[in-house]
């Protein structure tokens, strides 16, 4: 029984010393990944569909009994691709596995009784013809229809006792693809998601990889989307999308995640606390600073959105401090605008009030000192009348788009957010009207809000507060040059060494 183990040992051994000799490192540990759906995103080169295919083989091989289904959306590029590169896999590492290659049908079946079928989703009559399937690979899966995909998905129903799994190979395309909201996005459950570019392809040759290099002087924005992987765009963006990309690049993380609990007496929030969490709506990227003026800009979800959002910009230098976004309910959106408002050192808000006004006025209701107020001309009296909240029309929504396009022209280190970051690269100029607006099936909620938050700064202080007068400091210029660049703690180690200066 001991030598039985010793030689299975040995066995076990051998066949990962091959398998890490054959593959590259950064795939190995999905061999043995059990979530039943693997998501792989790359770059070109990058290796991924060179791994799906040794992965289906590693199972149909040891594993008797299985079904896997690999497909694509048109059947004939499958000869060329999927067919080709798992014949000269099976030649290369599993000689011994007593495979049959059935040309005319395009399958390959084993001696445990395991098959491969090939199918292009064009191919309606083969697809009806297939059942049990055990597993499935979608190769370029950015090709097909999510629609495709949900049916696919209801024919892994095979009878084994082994785990059924998905793979999906793609490199990314459109920002706005439903591939990045549902795996990306909103993380399907019991899926896993894998990212790789050609720098993880240790067997790409030196040439394919010296002409993907290339790009980096020839055309930025393409090397960053097809050599590293980063989702691209199918439109003109209205933003600098090779800046925008190399912001996303830097994958700036929040220093804090969460969100707001209260207690809602029905006049006002008392006992607000912040609570961290990792999946939170809110994403802090600079805690607030005493004396610091800030804004906040809203976007309702209205036509055309399916979120609330809210952006907090420093009004000293209309650097990005905070963003939120989140799918509610108008008041509970409101309240959590309230909160951010108040820890921010009583921002000034500004929601829009296009869809409508009810966030406006339950932040009347709460009593919140600071929102941005409108002046409109009363079509009957001619009076000049204020109101609270921003509205978008016509004649200034391609106002505040080019002033936050100049900003982000003149410094895209104001933008830390992810989420806002990837709406910019959606951001497209309509072909027929020429008008700025989302790409079809993407949003501009957290763009918006981000242009209501520039054009509201105006009713704020660009300066930061005095500290309360309590002393009689005489402070030089350099001092106050230091003052204004302290972090909050050190700015209250700056005013017990030096004392409260004079005003």
């Amino acid at each position: 029984m001991e030598r039985a183990k010793l030689e299975a040992a040995a066995e076990a051994a051998i066949w990962y010393n091959h398998l890490r000799e054959t593959n590259n490192e950064a795939f190995l540990p999905l061999f043995f990944d059990r979530h039943k759906i693997i998501v792989l995103k790359g770059g070109g080169g990058s290796g991924k569909s060179i791994f799906a295919g040794r992965f289906v083989l590693e199972r149909v091989t040891s594993e008797p009994g299985h079904r896997w289904l690999v497909v694509r959306k048109v059947a004939r590029t499958l000869r060329e691709s999927c067919w080709a590169q798992l014949r000269g896999q099976l030649s290369e590492h599993y000689a011994g596995s007593g495979y049959q290659v059935n040309k005319t049908d395009m399958s390959i079946s084993f001696q445990n009784g395991s098959v491969i079928l090939f199918a292009g989703l064009d191919d309606v009559e083969k697809l009806k013809s297939i059942y049990n399937i055990t597993g499935i690979w979608i190769e370029e899966a950015s090709e097909i229809l999510e629609s495709d995909y949900n049916q696919l998905t209801i024919r892994l129903r095979g009878a084994t006792k082994y785990r059924k799994q998905i793979l999906l190979s793609f490199n990314p395309v459109s920002i706005t693809h439903w591939l990045k909201r549902r795996f990306f996005d909103y993380h399907e459950p019991n899926s896993r998601v894998h990212e790789s570019t050609y720098r993880d392809n240790r067997f790409l040759p030196e040439e394919d990889r010296r002409t993907l290099e290339n790009f980096k002087d020839t055309d930025e924005y393409y090397y960053m989307v097809y050599a590293l992987g980063m989702w691209g765009v199918t439109g003109k963006t209205v933003f600098n999308s090779k800046a925008v990309t190399a912001r996303l690049l830097e994958n700036i993380k929040p220093v804090r995640r969460g969100y707001f609990i209260y207690t809602d007496t029905g006049v006002k929030l008392t006992d607000i606390r912040w609570v961290d969490d990792e999946q939170g709506f809110i994403l802090i990227y600079a805690e607030a600073e005493s004396g610091v003026p800030y804004v906040i800009g809203g976007d309702t979800a209205g036509d055309g959105s399916d979120s609330f959002a809210g952006q907090v910009l420093d009004n000293r230098d209309g650097r990005q401090v905070c963003a939120l976004k989140l799918k509610t309910d108008e008041d509970l959106y409101a309240k959590q605008l309230y909160c951010l408002g108040r820890m921010y050192n009583t921002a000034l808000i500004g929601v829009e009030v296009n869809f409508s006004t009810y966030p406006v006025r339950e932040l009347e209701r709460l009593r919140y000192p600071r929102q941005y107020v409108r002046e409109a001309e009363d079509s009957y009296t001619h009076e000049l009348k204020r109101s609270f909240g921003w509205r978008t029309m016509k004649n200034n929504r391609q106002a505040i788009i080019a002033n936050l396009i100049k900003a982000v022209r003149e410094d895209v280190t104001c933008v830390l957010d992810r989420w806002t970051l990837e709406e910019m690269l959606s951001f497209v100029r309509n072909p027929d009207t020429f008008r700025p607006e989302a790409e079809p099936g993407g949003h501009d909620d957290m763009v918006m809000a981000l242009a209501i938050a520039h054009a509201i700064r105006d009713q704020q202080s660009a300066v930061t507060a005095l500290p309360p007068e309590s002393g009689t400091a005489e402070w030089t210029h350099d001092m106050w040059e230091d003052y204004r660049a302290a972090s909050r703690e050190e700015k209250k180690m700056l005013l017990k060494e030096w004392g409260t200066p004079r005003r």
